[in-house]
């Protein structure tokens, strides 16, 4: 490791859920974490640009669910709701304010247990005028169980309306992406439990028109994921060995919605302290242990390699990561 790379980072999250009857409940939670880095709730000791200042807490949840007979949603600000299998699309601590719908139903079918209809509009950028001109997302998803549990596969479909390319109101431009996200799950033993899963990622949006962006990357609208995973972390005693491999290219992803465990790339040179995770391919390597019901430990292993450059020289980075992790109850 790099000695600028060391560091202790900590995070805090605590919420609430509230439940008057069988159908309605109500949530909200806080978190640690910058209001300008929503990818990262974590906050670093002896950070620099924020010595002396008080800790940064907001709330990254509050909602209104409810659960009728053939479908059950939410309003309000909560996490992201759809089937996914890791963060390289969407980051788990980036929260949605908007509505969410989803009805399940149980089939009879031998070759399908059941299958579940979702989807939700949430709003990102609010200009108070025209709804066409707000920075909205728009996903549906469909997702179905086979094989005793043992399959799961889901399709889903992203709209993203007029979005910035730079985070935080220092765009220069905006646009769409449209994309479609072909995922499945596969448990293949369960003593040990070996699981596979894949992603596909396709932008179908057509950016040879926009100026703003470099001829090079322009047709940069393809990802794919797979991973594999060998054990749990259910219970005591529990170990874990993952790989992940990412083929991320720019446009398959929107870059400031996706994880920034992989690499510390950013914005900040654009004033924006948000990270650019689109435009690599990488690595990663992970063994964890579960001490107790209420702690697990992780180490995870980075290697990242940007696919085309946006200097003279391509970026790239490696990194090693320890978590503990300790939940209260």
């Amino acid at each position: 490791l790099r000695d600028d790379r060391f560091r202790i980072r900590f995070r805090v999250r605590a919420g609430l859920n509230y439940t008057p009857n069988d159908w309605a409940s109500f949530g909200v939670r806080f978190r640690t974490g910058y209001a300008e880095k929503q990818q990262d709730p974590n906050l670093t000791i002896g950070d620099g640009y924020h010595e002396f200042e008080s800790v940064p807490i907001g709330m990254d949840k509050l909602y209104f669910k409810a659960r009728l007979k053939f479908m059950d949603g939410w309003l309000g600000r909560n996490t992201f709701p759809f089937e996914k299998q890791n963060e390289l699309f969407w980051s788990d601590h980036v929260a949605i304010d908007g509505v969410y719908l989803n009805r399940k139903r149980e089939m009879n079918a031998s070759w399908i247990d059941h299958i579940a209809y979702s989807g939700g509009i949430f709003t990102m950028l609010n200009s108070y005028g025209t709804f066409d001109n707000d920075s909205f997302i728009g996903i549906v998803q469909v997702t179905t169980h086979h094989l005793n549990k043992r399959l799961r596969i889901f399709p889903t479909f992203y709209i993203f309306n007029n979005m910035p390319d730079i985070p935080d109101g220092n765009e220069s431009v905006r646009f769409d992406y449209k994309i479609a996200h072909l995922g499945a799950k596969a448990l293949i033993f369960e003593h040990p439990k070996i699981t596979l899963g894949l992603d596909l990622y396709q932008n179908l949006q057509n950016y040879s028109d926009i100026q703003a962006i470099p001829d090079k990357l322009k047709d940069q609208k393809t990802g794919i994921v797979f991973n594999a995973l060998y054990g749990s972390l259910a219970k005591k005693g529990d170990m874990a060995f993952g790989l992940d491999l990412t083929y991320q290219e720019r446009y398959a992803a929107v870059d400031f919605i996706a994880q920034n465990d992989w690499v510390r790339w950013d914005y900040s040179s654009r004033g924006s302290r948000d990270g650019r995770l689109t435009n690599y391919k990488g690595i990663s390597l992970m063994g964890g242990y579960r001490v107790s019901k209420m702690l697990q430990v992780k180490v995870r292993y980075f290697t990242v390699e940007q696919l085309i450059p946006y200097g003279p020289s391509l970026e790239n980075g490696n990194r090693i990561r320890l978590d503990f992790d300790f939940r209260f109850f």
